[in-house]
């Protein structure tokens, strides 16, 4: 399919690999979409700006790259910011169009239904998009799909609106007569507000005039404020909606002080922020912002897991919002006669956005279109293959050829550099992503044969040697079994499974043994360290058991991060370190024991912050303290090693020291935990077909089995 990716200051169409329906959303065919003139062009523009001018415009970012840099090194941390930036972003946020496929629990909508919907990274300008329930709302009987397209923009408008919370007869000021101030201008003529509307553009006026605005003011021909306090009787305005965009904060200055006493602001554009207090302060106004389209934005339970909020207690959600402006817009309430400019083929995405950058004209509103095909009934109107190929190179059979199965940051940012530095033992073969645009862009980076949506696609790829699946958690262990189901050689980041009955079917898997099956290796790396391999090269010689102390400060995650899900970070993280207690032992577990902090306030949770204890049958014991209450300034993993009278002491895999006993004492600049070295480790074991797996598969059940009680453990 085509997708509109921003690149180095311009948009171009490209062919990516077609989504899939997710479970709780819609697979759509787009019809329609809406380019707003202010986000978007404001996006494209900022892509073709030098790092360092972006990094003095957004220096949160900034630290950003510093920490990464501490963490992974200079070159490590230029190839993450280099592939990210040069992969592009898709853009888009409001699109119409006919559902083609309903995912798994949803029951509202079904093939065939007319559609509208909004979300940033969702609903983009590409001929199929997936979107969440919650995101898609239904079209009125007989609505035209170029009407229904620009629904977020409503949204938006709407929402402003609402924060304002004006009346019948009431007076209101609209600052920016672009598309969100004229749809708002509407709205408020609608509900029976009188309109004063500023703008500089005098043709942007003349149409908020035809629209229902009764006084118009152009800011450079006359004062504002003085104007709008006689057009108000002296009193000034009930409310202000700033719409504009400006950098500057003097329009803002004016805004508070063409309200009346005890009036609002609300802003729903974008302006300087340096408040005056003389402003606000005698009249006590009220500043308020609105969040785009309205309550449940920004809430990952509402938007993606399709939660929905009590039509009694939140009467207006977005998905209200966007619904109630689809119905005035096809009641005839509002026009958009004036305001689309001009529609583009998808073909021409680029000059659809070059026409919004013109600086002699000033566009309102252009739209995409897409084509309605004759019948939209299935989602047998994707192109089934998925695939799109981005290397003709051969297959080596010299090499492991990698199917890597999601592209996020730290598979992108970890193993495939990693993959390229071992390029005579490694070739990523392939790249399959949710969604088409960053499978595309990472195997161009990394030269791929091909990136898909479609997982099957590699399932059925002969080429394939191995599956390094890096998902979210949740759907490790169905991926990996799928995988090894088909011959697969898998590695799969950890965790291996996120509950029992997971780990069962793994298990189901191998009941008769290892023997003659693909292998399993998953990402438990520690152990592979330089560190974990000096260590192991002295403890394998005690004489009696290890006693063991491991500090993990994990850092503060916040309650509704998605860490936290599918297992949380006991299973998500804690493993490791269960795995390399394991690793130095050489033990089966005796027992386990688990105590958990109790915080005073919700701002920290018990699941994150445990002591736990591990006794192996071989006698040794390991404590693992894993808390997220800790200080940022000390360093996140620190392990003493205790036997026959010596001891070892390891730094966040920066420096290792011996008392007691002569060992290679190691120090580097960037944290090592053996992310490179695993990769050498399990090449020995598919490539030279020795017999001993890079870490046992006991080992692996052990680890997961016991990360799975500790986690369930209160």
């Amino acid at each position: 399919m085509i997708q509109a990716i921003v690149k180095k200051g311009k948009v171009f169409g490209e062919e990516v690999p077609a989504p899939l329906v997710s479970s709780g959303s819609l697979l759509i065919k787009v019809v329609y979409s809406c380019i707003s003139a202010g986000t978007e062009i404001s996006g494209v523009q900022g892509s073709g700006k030098s790092l360092i001018k972006r990094a003095l415009e957004q220096p949160k970012h900034v630290k950003k790259v510093i920490d990464m840099v501490r963490s992974d090194g200079i070159s490590d941390a230029y190839a993450k910011v280099k592939g990210k930036l040069e992969g592009g972003a898709p853009t888009g946020y409001s699109i119409s169009g006919v559902v083609i496929a309903v995912g798994k629990g949803v029951s509202n909508f079904r093939v065939g239904d007319h559609v509208a919907a909004a979300g940033a990274g969702l609903a983009n300008h590409a001929e199929y998009v997936d979107v969440p329930e919650n995101l898609v709302m239904k079209m009125p009987s007989g609505m035209d799909f170029k009407s229904a397209s620009t629904v977020t923009l409503g949204g938006i408008a709407m929402q402003g609106i609402r924060r304002a919370d004006l009346r019948l007869g009431e007076l209101a000021v609209v600052v920016g007569a672009g598309i969100l101030g004229l749809l708002t201008m509407q709205m408020l003529k609608h509900s029976g507000v009188r309109i004063a509307a500023i703008d500089l553009d005098v043709t942007r006026l003349t149409i908020a005039k035809e629209l229902g605005a009764e006084l118009i003011l152009n800011p450079t021909a006359e004062n504002t404020p003085h104007a709008i306090q006689n057009w108000t009787g002296g009193n000034g305005a009930d409310a202000v909606i700033f719409t504009a965009a400006s950098g500057s904060s003097e329009p803002l200055s004016q805004s508070f002080q063409m309200c009346k006493r005890k009036g609002r602001v609300v802003l729903v554009g974008v302006v300087g922020m340096e408040i005056k207090r003389e402003d606000m302060y005698q009249k006590e106004l009220d500043f308020l912002i609105s969040t785009s389209y309205g309550p449940g934005r920004y809430d990952k339970r509402y938007e993606e897991k399709g939660l929905e909020y009590p039509y009694a207690y939140v009467r207006w959600t977005e998905n209200r919002n966007m619904t109630e402006y689809l119905r005035l817009l096809n009641s005839g309430a509002l026009r958009l006669d004036k305001l689309i400019n001009s529609v583009y083929p998808i073909e021409q995405v680029t000059e659809a956005f070059e026409s919004l950058q013109q600086p002699d004209i000033k566009p309102l509103m252009v739209l995409l279109d897409y084509g309605l095909p004759e019948k939209c009934e299935s989602e047998s109107l994707v192109n089934h293959s998925r695939k799109i190929t981005t290397s003709t190179s051969s297959v080596s059979r010299d090499v492991i050829n990698i199917a890597l199965v999601g592209a996020g940051g730290f598979a992108t940012g970890m193993h495939l550099p990693n993959i390229e530095k071992l390029s005579n033992k490694f070739r990523l073969h392939s790249v399959v992503n949710r969604t088409g645009y960053k499978a595309k862009a990472v195997a161009e980076q990394y030269k791929a044969n091909y990136s898909t949506t479609d997982f099957h696609d590699v399932l059925n790829d002969n080429a394939v040697d191995l599956v390094l699946i890096a998902t979210r958690h949740n759907n490790h262990a169905d991926l990996a079994l799928q995988a090894l189901q088909a011959g697969k050689h898998v590695f799969v980041e950890k965790p291996l499974a996120t509950t029992q009955e997971e780990l069962e079917s793994i298990k189901s898997f191998y009941a008769e043994g290892t023997d003659g099956k693909p292998l399993l290796f998953t990402g438990f790396n520690r152990r592979f360290s330089k560190y974990a391999q000096e260590i192991k090269l002295h403890s394998d010689k005690r004489l009696n058991p290890l006693l063991i102390h491991y500090r993990m400060n994990a850092g503060f995650l916040p309650i509704d991060h998605w860490v936290h899900e599918d297992g949380g970070r006991i299973i998500g993280e804690a493993c490791h370190i269960i795995d390399l207690m394991t690793f130095f032992t050489g033990s089966t577990l005796d027992s386990i024991s688990v105590d958990s902090l109790s915080p005073a306030t919700d701002n920290y949770i018990a699941s994150d912050n445990k002591i736990i204890s591990l006794a192996y049958k071989d006698g040794s014991i390991a404590t693992i303290h894993y808390f997220s209450v800790g200080s940022k300034d000390i360093s996140k993993e620190f392990m003493e090693v205790h036997f026959d009278g010596k001891s070892i002491i390891m730094d966040d895999y920066k420096s290792l020291k011996g008392y007691g006993l002569k060992l290679t004492e190691i120090s580097t600049s960037a944290s090592q935990k053996g992310q490179f070295e695993e990769l050498e480790f399990l090449y020995e074991s598919l490539k030279r077909r020795e017999k001993q797996w890079p870490i046992d598969f006991w080992d692996m059940i052990q680890t997961t089995q016991a990360a799975i009680e500790i986690a369930q453990t209160k």
